[in-house]
């Protein structure tokens, strides 16, 4: 065939209606209720049918209609209103944080979870950063996304007869996506490129804007790459290991060189996982090469101005690469990088591993960030014993690894029913400050039938759309007529109804709820009180054992008996989630304890007056109370996981049939289970009050990101001169520190008996060698102890020079309290004066000896 030249049509908008176009190629749309109504009105089920997408909703609409509504002064009076909050969000500037007012703050992450017509993500950890994005756009922070810009995404899921799990990859139709090119100051089409062993790849950057926010994405398939460098940004978490680390070398090196073109350098850089960490190394070099630093001092600067968050829970998952598969592309990267191999392996070495046989991105996102954190309480505890080797010297309790609890975007998960409730009941301005006492106050006045109704009619919606999904997956599975007619009766609409959804990995125990099938049956069947399970998930394709869960569900479910209160939904995706934790009454989440790191479907469904059941686990340890869910356990841990199967899935079902059954269908005023609705406004309270994207950006802000900025301003200030004087402080403790020790600390009384309210003295000498008083802390460290005689509860206290005893020998001393009882123990310690010091791996810190 002869070359054809390919052109696009897009539909006549009248001049009435202009501002259509404009509201369909910014994300803002999807999470404000206005402007999805508005979309909504042109034609309901087209709409639908589009799969909520406007580019592609719009070329569907005929014509006629869009001259009709032009004509139609209650649709023009629509828009306008939509254009005057899209300005007040996104046209004025209203960015008054003069920290961060001319800055940007590079968020980087593999995939971003905005909308179902985006399809660059997979789930939880893209949907937390397409949440952080529009967060971010919300309160006005300065930020910018760097990802990747996926052909086929994450795979698309189809189940076989029986029951198995398939994938496929379609193509995404960019042109039906709001992307733009990013321009260079030249007005040109920025292209970046990154050497490889083969030879050099080159990528495209596209824009995609949420509200305020830009997300960059690089796209690796343009024709002047070869097929096997095209394919790097082809799929999602799909590929062999050699191309997992070109996907993830072109994410931070790559990211950050699309940035710098697109003329933009950032003063902070958060990296959302461990596939980012190699931004790091590029930083290094362009501050090498742009600000004429030496290496330490650039290590020094990119470090303290660097966020990186850690989202696994277990030592087996996170990403590491072969040095022998990492040699060769970082030989390529050599000449741009200026860095030696052996200086990046040991960034990365992981603490009890050969330093020649791989890199772990974890600790290579570690060591080259100040600021590192889990993202739940727990979270944050597990990762502070998982990599307290790095820090070998400290307390675990005293690792430099914090936590931020994660959050969801209220306007994105909110059902309409429920936001326009909330307006009304809470006033204009809650959705800028879901967690305002006003609002937390507000939501009891709400009237308890206005609450029920609203959440009747989300469970009535998600009855309607599983039903439509399981006609479509059955017929596409060629099944019988009276398969598809079964299909289209799962499901009632007043019945209990539970949610379960989420990547089917064999820890998050998806047929936990199956154990006891009889049990089970009872529950799905009873005649009075019935409950009904909507299940959905996608498996790793390499995942046989998640694969295998489905299976399992899934033949459960075709059993007579109860087809019509078990479902398996197919291709879970944005969308359904959204009619998930807008409809279920329930949500159930079965984790083994300790490995789930925060999870955020949970706080989706409690926006919307959902409850939580759920093991003791990640975000559910802070907020959980009998007053809004239920807890599987009391935060156990098991060495044996079956024994913990067989003793949580007991306890699931007692609390099923002795607890949520009952208060569900407890109606003895009529329709409206009153107390079932007590616990629903506990719910969206304990949800907005803290569980919120607004809360944790905000939280991030004030914990790394303004801090991060004002390092890196302060250090690059006078040519450098902070960053240089940092450097050699560093080689003065490195150089110094070896010969500092510490004596075991005296009293002056005996110990072996003390009352609440006495007092002791306690005295150490202390050998400092050159290191001077004033360039140290010398404490007490001390606080219960534990059987094993470890202090269990760190307590610290100061102690003051009180002589000089001979050269670089002083004394040090203070006076410790007995405020409770118990059985105690104390030492001392000494570490460099001030906080400078308190994030450096491996740091400086010198115990007690005798």
């Amino acid at each position: 065939m002869n070359r054809i030249q390919l052109f696009n049509v897009a539909p006549s908008i009248p001049q009435r209606l202009a501002f259509i176009e404009r509201l369909s190629r910014n994300l803002w749309w999807c999470w404000n209720s206005d402007a999805i109504e508005l979309f909504r009105r042109i034609n309901p089920q087209k709409w639908r049918e589009s799969w909520h997408n406007p580019l592609l909703f719009l070329g569907q609409v005929p014509q006629e209609r869009l001259e009709s509504l032009a004509a139609d002064e209650g649709f023009v009076s629509h828009i306008k209103q939509v254009e005057a909050r899209f300005k007040r969000d996104v046209q004025e500037d209203a960015c008054l944080d003069s920290t961060l007012s001319h800055r940007k703050v590079a968020y980087f992450s593999l995939e971003f979870g905005m909308h179902e017509s985006i399809r660059v993500y997979s789930g939880g950890l893209g949907c937390l950063a397409g949440d952080h994005l529009k967060a971010a756009s919300d309160i006005n922070l300065p930020m910018v996304g760097i990802g990747l810009m996926y052909r086929q995404g994450f795979f698309q899921q189809y189940l076989n007869k029986d029951g198995w799990q398939q994938e496929a990859y379609p193509e995404n139709e960019l042109h039906l996506m709001p992307l733009t090119r990013v321009l260079g100051s030249d007005g040109q089409p920025v292209t970046v490129s990154l050497p490889l062993p083969e030879g050099e790849l080159q990528a495209i950057v596209w824009k995609l804007m949420l509200g305020n926010v830009p997300l960059l994405l690089l796209d690796a398939n343009i024709p002047e790459n070869p097929p096997e460098f095209r394919r790097i940004t082809a799929q999602l978490y799909a590929g062999d290991r050699r191309m997992r680390l070109r996907q993830e070398l072109l994410l931070g090196i790559g990211g950050f060189r699309a940035l710098l073109a697109a003329g933009c350098e950032p003063a902070a850089c958060h990296m959302n996982e461990g596939h980012a960490a190699f931004m790091g190394l590029e930083r290094i070099a362009h501050l090498m090469k742009t600000r004429s630093l030496p290496l330490d001092e650039a290590v020094q600067v990119m470090a303290r101005s660097t966020i990186f968050t850690t989202h696994t829970p277990v030592p087996a998952g996170n990403e590491a690469f072969d040095s022998s598969l990492l040699y060769p592309h970082l030989q390529a990267l050599h000449k741009e990088l200026q860095l030696d191999i052996p200086t990046i392996l040991a960034w990365g070495k992981h603490p009890e591993q050969n330093p020649q046989h791989e890199l772990n991105m974890t600790v290579l996102g570690l060591r080259l960030s100040e600021y590192r954190n889990g993202v739940a309480q727990l979270h944050g505890k597990v990762e502070r014993k998982m990599w307290a080797k790095l820090w070998p010297n400290s307390p675990e309790d005293e690792i430099p690894i914090g936590h931020v609890t994660n959050g969801v975007h209220v306007p994105s998960w909110l059902s309409l029913d429920n936001m326009s409730l909330f307006d009304r009941y809470f006033g204009p301005t809650w959705r800028e400050h879901p967690s305002s006492a006003d609002v937390l106050s507000a939501i009891h006045q709400i009237p308890d039938e206005e609450l029920w109704r609203a959440h009747e009619l989300g469970r009535t919606r998600l009855v309607r759309t599983v039903r439509e999904l399981a006609e479509k997956q059955y017929a596409a599975r060629n099944a019988t007529r009276v398969e598809i007619a079964q299909a289209k009766s799962v499901l009632d609409h007043d019945v209990l109804t539970l949610g379960f959804a989420r990547r089917f990995a064999t820890y998050k125990r998806a047929a936990l709820l199956l154990r006891d099938p009889q049990r089970l049956e009872a529950l799905l069947c009873n005649e009075s009180r019935p409950v009904q399970i909507v299940f959905s998930g996608k498996a790793h394709p390499a995942d046989d054992h998640g694969k295998a869960l489905i299976q399992q569900i899934v033949q459960f479910a075709r059993r007579p008996q109860v087809r019509r209160r078990i479902v398996f939904v197919e291709n879970y995706d944005i969308s359904i989630a959204r009619s998930l934790v807008q409809g279920v009454d329930v949500w159930l989440n079965t984790p083994r304890r300790p490995q789930e790191a925060s999870g955020t479907s949970g706080m989706k469904a409690v926006m919307n007056g959902g409850l939580h059941l759920s093991v003791l686990d990640g975000w559910w340890c802070e907020g959980y109370n009998a007053e809004c869910g239920w807890a599987i356990g009391h935060g156990e841990e098991y060495e044996d996981s079956e024994y913990q199967d067989t003793v949580e899935a007991l306890a699931l079902y007692n609390i099923l049939e002795n607890e949520v059954v009952p208060c569900f269908y407890d109606r003895p005023a009529g329709d409206v289970p009153q107390r079932w609705v007590r616990m629903m406004k506990a719910s969206v309270r304990m949800g907005l009050s803290f569980f919120t994207s607004h809360r944790m950006v905000s939280e991030y802000k004030s914990l790394y990101y303004d801090q991060a900025v004002e390092d890196y301003d302060r250090l690059l200030s006078d040519n450098g001169a902070a960053a240089r004087n940092l450097v050699e402080q560093y080689k003065r403790l490195e150089s110094l520190w070896p010969v500092v020790s510490l004596e075991l600390p005296v009293t002056d009384r005996n110990l072996s008996l003390l009352h609440v309210g006495d007092r002791f003295a306690v005295t150490t000498n202390l050998h400092l060698g050159d290191l001077k008083p004033d360039e140290v802390e010398v404490h007490v460290y001390y606080g219960p102890v534990n059987a094993e005689n470890a202090i269990a509860e760190s307590r610290v206290e100061p102690m003051t020079m009180a002589e000089e005893a001979g050269p670089g020998r002083y004394q040090y001393q203070c006076e410790l309290v007995c405020a409770s009882t118990g059985r105690y123990g104390l030492t001392a310690r000494v570490i460099p004066r001030g906080t400078r010091w308190r994030n450096a791996v491996p740091g400086f810190l010198t115990w007690a000896q005798g």
